[in-house]
């Protein structure tokens, strides 16, 4: 079987990378905007709880019938499971900030984007990390999800059609498990590297 889940595993491992990429990128925007804009926030936030809300099983296939078959689906798929957990935490964090720090560059005259740029993201990037921990948890199982609906190739396609060969399904759900906790460690272990001052507040 190596050499089978080798080649799937291979496909997942792409579609994660993207659809992280793509979630967090996405989350970021969205919590960024809800800060600045209230209008986009009276709008964005119901959107955002109605996306936890409603199944991933019953979101997939829609976006199969818009997008066809495909990687994009599949990404789509992950990046629709990690907009809450980013776009929450990252938001709680630039409203968290420290007031003393604001009235510090209210003092200075410093306009609202270079209060953004200066202070309120660097005060929130602890939130912003614990988001991308938890949209981390969840980015293998949007793949597989993917996959299940509408692909060609990776685990969770190959753990559909392994459903009578039990050797072989245990054995994808073994690589499932440990490639979840490879992902997890690797992407906290680049968070501790890149903002090690967020380490006391995840830990």
């Amino acid at each position: 079987y190596s050499s089978l889940i080798s080649y799937h595993l291979l496909a997942t491992l792409e579609e994660t990378v993207l659809g992280l990429l793509l979630g967090i990128l996405l989350g970021m925007l969205i919590a960024l905007s809800m800060c600045l804009f209230r209008p986009i926030h009276a709008f964005l936030l119901p959107l955002l709880l109605a996306s936890q809300a409603l199944p991933i099983f019953v979101i997939a296939p829609l976006l199969v019938l818009w997008f066809g078959y495909g990687i994009t689906v599949k990404i789509l798929t992950m990046s629709f499971m990690m907009l809450f957990p980013v776009a929450n935490n990252f938001l709680d964090g630039l409203k968290q900030t420290p007031e003393n720090y604001l009235n510090l560059a209210h003092i200075m005259n410093s306009s609202r984007w270079q209060t953004l740029y200066q202070i309120r993201i660097p005060a929130a990037l602890p939130n912003l990390a614990s988001g991308i921990r938890i949209a981390t948890a969840m980015a293998p199982l949007g793949a597989i999800i993917g996959e299940w609906v509408g692909s060609s190739q990776g685990l969770g396609l190959l753990n559909a059609n392994a459903q009578m060969q039990t050797g072989l399904m245990f054995a994808i759900l073994a690589v499932i498990f440990f490639f979840s906790i490879f992902i997890y460690f690797l992407i906290d272990k680049l968070l501790c590297l890149g903002m090690p001052w967020t380490l006391l507040k995840s830990h």
